[in-house]
């Protein structure tokens, strides 16, 4: 399930506008209801529950593919390592890199 940051970030940018910690919370009082908009002070109306729902499937690919993109970070490693295995072998460099993107494909 998206994340309710996801879902409202995703509504703020198809109406051209850009997550701002000043302008929007979001809040959980741990009291098993979840996360909510506590405050909104764009010049849009703030999203409906419909609204932020629309946004659940792509709001999970996203969450995905940044999980993806953290994890093929991490395998990549430095890009000074990266230089110098493509000193030493640029081959044997184009053969891990692409396994890594081949074991961590984006949706």
């Amino acid at each position: 399930m998206a994340s309710l940051f996801t879902k409202t970030k995703l509504y703020l940018e198809a109406n051209s506008k850009t997550w701002d910690d000043t302008k929007v919370t979001l809040q959980n009082n741990s009291d098993e209801n979840g996360d909510f908009i506590s405050s909104w002070n764009y010049d849009i109306a703030e999203p409906t529950a419909e609204q932020l729902a629309s946004y659940e499937t792509t709001g999970n690919t996203q969450e995905a593919n940044n999980t993806v993109i953290a994890t093929r970070k991490i395998s990549y490693g430095s890009w000074q390592d990266q230089l110098d295995e493509i000193y030493t072998d640029i081959d044997a460099w184009k053969t891990r890199i692409a396994k890594v993107k081949s074991d961590n494909p984006k949706e």
